[in-house]
């Protein structure tokens, strides 16, 4: 598994999400950079649903919830924080809120917990009650 190239893959999409939410619908490259948004995320679900859903089928059994697993782009949040590049220029991602898929367990007794997918490197992330928890899995 190219670790780095779904982390490529998953940065692009996370950037054009950035890049949607910082425009005006009315913008005449919306619907472009939409389209593209669209193109990448179906080419990531091709590419990468059998790993990244044996990932979360592992996370669910852990959270102990039997909500549906939904395709890997559903897990990518819509709003991202940018955190300052690391000493090799890598920009790694905070997310916070209420994003992600939200997940039903009993162990977490009437929170709202959410599974968020981010970037750099591609990791899992519990949300509880709109902060970041703790990484449920990371890529190798």
């Amino acid at each position: 598994m190219n670790w780095d190239k779904l982390d490529q893959e998953l940065t692009e999409i996370v950037e054009k999400r950035i890049q949607l939410a910082g425009m005006d619908y009315n913008d005449e490259n919306y619907d472009d950079i939409e389209e593209e948004l669209h193109d990448l995320e179906d080419d990531f679900n091709e590419d990468y649903e059998d790993i990244l859903e044996k990932e979360l089928e592992k996370i669910y059994s852990l959270l102990k919830s039997d909500t549906d697993i939904l395709l890997p782009t559903a897990y990518v949040a819509n709003k991202y924080k940018p955190l300052l590049p690391d000493a090799r220029g890598i920009v790694s991602y905070e997310v916070k809120g209420q994003e992600g898929v939200p997940i039903e367990s009993d162990q977490f007794d009437r929170q709202d917990v959410r599974i968020v997918l981010i970037p750099n490197p591609a990791r899992f992330v519990m949300l509880i009650n709109g902060q970041p928890l703790k990484d449920l899995w990371r890529s190798r």
